[in-house]
């Protein structure tokens, strides 16, 4: 596996939805998060396999989420404790923070 094969999709339902990557058979990153009425999205759970920490995977999930939320204009409230340190190390992503 290389990093250009690391690609992030987002799925969404009615009240749920999450970022995802799908890794190998049977492993897959996630993140997941709540739609909010007010046009954010609260970000509620980060995980990746022990088997593919320390590769930069929970990073990207993050990144296609806030260049989503720049793209389609919406904000985001950060509750994972990943994601809360993620914009903690990004101030340029401040303005995307509910």
């Amino acid at each position: 596996m290389t990093d250009t094969d690391l690609t992030v999709l987002r799925e969404d339902g009615a009240t749920r939805g999450r970022y995802v990557i799908h890794l190998a058979p049977g492993f897959e990153a996630e993140m997941t998060f709540r739609i909010g009425e007010d046009r954010t999205i609260t970000i509620d759970h980060t995980g990746v396999p022990p088997e593919y920490e320390g590769r930069g995977i929970a990073a990207r999930l993050v990144q296609k989420a806030v260049a989503d939320a720049r793209e389609q204009g919406f904000k985001i409230v950060p509750i994972c404790s990943y994601v809360v340190a993620q914009f903690r190390r990004h101030p340029e992503w401040a303005d995307l923070r509910a």
